[in-house]
């Protein structure tokens, strides 16, 4: 390993005000035309229509990285990689497009030469037959649904895997989703890719990249935090295996990297550098290029990184591309069961994508992720077009992943909840809204849509003191007759002390304490019909045994009472973005790029949970007594493979 002394250039060709440099723009035309014409003569053929997919496109992988080393103790639902799925949405369907288009001579197509090769969407029969579970690769390749590795686990079996793929493969792209529990196995992810191929092009994005490198444009300066993967790299404490890093809304800062990579690759042997790409950027912001979004990307060309900020219009969350319209549906939600008892095929989906409370301890709050974005224009229709393009893709239920639905704003979710209901009860396909007939095309997709069922998370305070009982029961019985068939809520804690200090807890009344406020708000959802499941989180400010002991008892007796279905024993660990990680002093230690991590009992049996990175308010005894205890009292409602006890 060797340390990285660099240099930081900001270049603002994508964040000034907007202009055009007439000659970039010459220039770039006449690039695009030349590398055309160097295609068209290496095929042998008159003209670029007539250039072979083949010879255009090159391949691509990508990963999301896992936070588990061991499946040892730990039940987590094998949901879609949609961190990653989304991330890539924008790119994936240029990419389609410009293989759709590509036998046209017409400049307007995105990719304008070589493409990145996702080329052909799942086949509707591929769909209905994708296969359920951890995987880890199929062994074909000719969808973007192939070219993702998602091996949930990052152990020896994933590391051949990986190689394998890579082999077979030969990506020109590696491109890495990270969360900050991951980011150690995403690195040794792009050295194992680096060893197999020196000169593919390692990209890092996710929420990792999110919270820990940002531009600053009060001094025009790019900020690392401590863990970021550029200052570890700087400080010699991770391995120069990265090139490029995207951080914010990256979704058009993808895209942008991709068509850069695109033009400065070598026609011979589809190959880039890093300073080639840093040309190409620099000469399509010159030409008059602008993206929407607030987004930072950065390039490491030896000990020099270059940075991009961008800073473009505002953009409606629903008129990005679909992230499953590349990628079949595989995971398999058991909360929904088909009447042979199986899973149903379940799609993930966002309508929002943060949360509007600012609790400490989140790396989901709309002041971390850096605002709050929704569907935007008739966002009920527009959702239920999109419910309706999932279900043409084989979904039996719908997951919503929203922090909170609709951001906890009643009015969008009564006219949500409506549009489904109407929907779901129509005469006949013709009936639906014009949007939505061109998704709903045979027998299966309407018998799917009739009996579709969906989940989403909320709130104690959403369901209780934020709006009135009739408003809220109301609201609850919109959601059961649309479909709803399972509601998910933090619970968090059920001590005063320590809820005390959390935002979630926003409306505080003298009568109505966080643990009855939780009570009442579970209260309410059984009396609604709909199954609840929860979360459970350890290791807040304010947290000592006592409180530990207290939440086990409280959250014991909701089981025993029949209030929740599930709950899920979380161990606090920090954010580097986050106020919690700020006031406990941990922003300049955390350790997310070690190789060699002491990952052992008690902290396998928790999701993300790794020695030095979990709340200083628990210790490790602490932390063994919250496996067992909550095993021990909850017993089989808790979702976690913990010990059995007489």
């Amino acid at each position: 390993m060797r340390a990285a002394v660099h240099e930081t250039v900001v270049h603002d060709v994508f964040h000034r005000p907007p202009h055009r440099d007439d000659t970039a723009a010459e220039t770039l035309t006449a690039l695009r035309r030349s590398r055309r014409d160097g295609l068209i003569e290496r095929a042998g053929c008159e003209r670029f229509g007539q250039v072979p997919w083949s010879t255009r496109a090159f391949p691509v992988l990508a990963a999301l990285a896992p936070v588990m080393t061991s499946p040892e103790g730990e039940i987590t639902y094998p949901g879609d990689p949609m961190c990653l799925y989304a991330a890539l949405s924008v790119v994936v369907d240029n990419a389609l497009k410009s293989a759709r288009y590509g036998a046209e001579d017409t400049d307007d197509i995105p990719f304008t030469d070589l493409c990145p090769d996702w080329r052909c969407p799942p086949s509707k029969e591929r769909r209905l037959t994708a296969r359920h579970g951890l995987r880890l690769t199929d062994t074909a390749v000719g969808t973007p649904d192939d070219t993702v590795f998602d091996p949930r686990v990052w152990d020896e079996q994933a590391r051949d895997s990986l190689r394998e793929l890579t082999r077979r493969l030969r990506p020109k792209v590696f491109l890495v989703s990270t969360v900050s529990p991951a980011h150690r196995y995403a690195l040794e992810m792009a050295r194992l890719v680096k060893e197999e191929l020196p000169d593919c092009l390692v990209v890092f994005g996710g929420r990792h990249m999110d919270e820990t490198m940002r531009y600053a444009p009060a001094d025009g300066s790019v900020v690392l935090q401590y863990s970021s993967t550029l200052r570890a790299i700087e400080d010699g404490r991770a391995e120069p295996v990265v090139d490029f890093c995207v951080s914010g809304e990256g979704y058009f800062a993808l895209d942008l990297l991709m068509k850069a990579i695109a033009l400065a690759m070598d026609l011979d042997r589809t190959r880039a550098q890093v300073h080639d790409v840093v040309e190409t950027l620099n000469l399509l912001g010159d030409a008059g290029l602008r993206l929407p979004g607030n987004s930072l990307l950065c390039a490491r060309d030896g000990a020099t990184v270059h940075a991009f900020p961008i800073r473009g219009e505002k953009y409606d969350l629903a008129e990005l591309p679909s992230p499953y319209q590349g990628f079949a549906i595989r995971s398999r939600f058991p909360v929904f069961p088909l009447p042979d008892g199986g899973p149903a095929r379940t799609a993930h989906m966002t309508v929002t994508n943060a949360c509007p409370y600012h609790c400490d301890f989140c790396s989901e709050s709309a002041l971390v992720v850096g605002g709050l974005k929704r569907f935007g224009a008739a966002p009920a229709e527009a959702a239920l077009e999109r419910v309706c393009e999932y279900v043409s893709y084989g979904a039996e239920a719908v997951f919503f992943d929203d922090s909170i639905f609709w951001s906890g704003t009643f009015r969008a979710i009564r006219e949500f909840c409506e549009a489904l209901r109407a929907a779901r009860a129509a005469a006949s396909p013709e009936d639906l809204p014009e949007r939505c007939r061109r998704w709903i095309t045979g027998d299966d997709d309407w018998r799917r849509l009739r009996e579709l069922r969906f989940g989403c998370q909320v709130t104690a305070d959403l369901l209780t003191t934020l709006h009135g009982e009739d408003e809220v029961r109301e609201m609850l019985s919109a959601l059961r007759e649309a479909g709803c068939t399972y509601l998910y809520m933090g619970i968090e804690s059920m001590s005063s002390a320590v809820m005390d200090h959390v935002h979630k807890n926003i409306r505080r009344v003298a009568d109505l304490p966080w643990k009855k406020k939780v009570r009442t708000a579970l209260t309410r959802i059984r009396e609604s019909g709909i199954p609840v499941g929860s979360s459970v989180l350890f290791g807040l400010e304010g947290e000592t045994r006592e409180t530990i002991e207290e939440t086990v008892e409280e959250v014991g007796q909701l089981v025993d009472d029949g209030l929740v279905m599930l709950a899920s024993p979380n161990i606090l660990t920090y954010h580097p973005a986050t106020r919690i990680t700020r006031d406990h002093g941990m922003q300049d230690s955390l350790d997310y790029h070690s190789p060699d991590v002491d990952n052992r009992p008690p902290y396998i049996y928790f999701e993300e949970a790794f020695p030095g990175v979990v709340s200083r308010r628990l210790s490790e005894d602490d932390i063994w007594f919250i496996h067992e205890s909550t095993a021990k009292r909850w017993g089989g409602i808790r979702n976690s493979a913990a010990p059995e006890f007489p």
